[in-house]
């Protein structure tokens, strides 16, 4: 990533990982991502807004020396997560006089995870402001996004909102500003139902909490700088705030044809009853593409033979998955197979605690599904139709 001027004497100083394929050992990276660092010149003092990745602090430290950078009086630390922090070690290090602005719960965690000196560390109150000289910065204390000692940082003056990971999508780019929105908007959805979602009712107050602010950029910690603020906003109002949408999710295991012969009869009566299905074979599927499709599901529908006398493995995590990101779901069901006997249905229904969903008649068959089998089926999918009707998803 090249240093790139956002405003007058404000800069995009971050790195572009193109090649991170995997975040947290756990979630897909299929379009890399990058370390958006910003720097603010004032008048009398200089901010930078957040640093880089550990990996990419070399990055960071040459785009400052490029543009001459030879005083940081402040580090805004947003998230103590080493994506953000990781970089502050090196940053401090060559900057003996920053000071880092974070909230209390953020420099305990800045303290405890980076062995920051605790004497580097400043700590803010919500809604409290700092003087550049001509500029000033707000600092927004927006807790559980997605960690418990988040804040935003809003520059009043150029009117830009810097969220650090709100609003961020995980999007390896050479563009400053968003140019393909239909590409910024999946990989932001990808984004918002992996790491935001599980906390979608402190997305909530926190979306209240920025609405009396004038925004004219967003310039998040990853990914492209939103220069029409009101498209990830609507977006986000979108996954926040609306009913679920007439979709069932149907993630699902076939060992030996059982559960496939059933799943494939099952979304064919589904489709015939006017519902949208997004089938995912748990064999191949990026659970980036399962998170995405859960955000405005009404209904999961989980697939699975019987292993060892339960739920096959990988469904126990689609199940696991499902429960810890928290959607809007309103139904769920289990479809499946067995050959002698089982706990399937009672294993999955009591990994889903965190959903307050209402459990609909399981169809298991035994062996290959029978005539009695495909009945079931059509009458659950008979009971989801008439259930999404009721609920004005259908």
């Amino acid at each position: 990533m090249a240093v790139k001027e956002i405003k007058h004497n404000i800069y995009s100083v971050g790195a572009i990982d193109w090649d991170r394929r995997l975040f947290d050992a756990l979630i897909p990276l299929p379009d890399g991502t990058s370390y958006n660092s910003y720097l603010i010149k004032g008048s009398e003092k200089t901010a930078l807004i957040d640093t880089v990745d550990p990996t990419m602090g070399d990055v960071l430290i040459n785009h400052l020396n490029q543009l001459g950078v030879e005083s940081v009086d402040y580090v805004v630390a947003h998230h103590a997560e080493q994506d953000h922090s990781g970089a502050l070690p090196q940053v401090l290090g060559k900057y003996p006089r920053a000071k880092v602005i974070a909230t209390s719960r953020c420099k305990e965690m800045l303290v405890d995870l980076l062995l920051i000196p605790e004497e580097r560390v400043v700590t803010v109150n919500d809604r409290e402001t700092l003087s550049l000289g001509d500029r000033i910065l707000e600092f927004i204390h927006t807790p559980w996004v997605h960690w418990p000692e988040t804040m935003v940082t809003h520059l009043r003056e150029e009117k830009i909102l810097f969220p650090c990971d709100f609003f961020g999508s995980h999007l390896a780019t050479t563009d400053l500003y968003v140019t393909d929105e239909g590409q910024v908007y999946e990989a932001a959805k990808r984004y918002y139902a992996e790491i935001m979602m599980p906390f979608r009712t402190n997305i909530e107050k926190n979306l209240k909490k920025i609405e009396g602010y004038a925004i004219d950029i967003i310039a998040p910690s990853h990914g492209p700088v939103y220069d029409r603020p009101e498209f990830i906003l609507e977006a986000y109002h979108s996954w926040v705030f609306d009913e679920p949408r007439n979709i069932v999710v149907l993630p699902y295991i076939s060992m030996h044809g059982s559960t496939g012969e059933m799943v494939g009869y099952f979304v064919e009566a589904l489709t015939k009853r006017g519902v949208t299905v997004k089938q995912f074979d748990l064999t191949v599927t990026d659970i980036g593409k399962l998170a995405i499709a859960l955000v405005d599901a009404a209904t999961v529908v989980l697939g699975t033979p019987t292993v060892l006398a339960g739920p096959h493995p990988n469904v126990v995590y689609a199940t696991f998955l499902a429960n810890a990101l928290r959607p809007k779901l309103k139904f769920v069901s289990i479809i499946g197979s067995y050959g002698w006997g089982g706990k399937a249905v009672e294993q999955l229904a009591a990994m889903i605690p965190n959903l307050k969903v209402e459990l609909l008649d399981p169809v298991l068959s035994k062996g290959f599904p029978k005539e009695a089998d495909f009945m079931a089926l059509d009458r659950l999918a008979e009971t989801i139709a008439q259930k999404h009707k009721e609920h004005s998803f259908l």
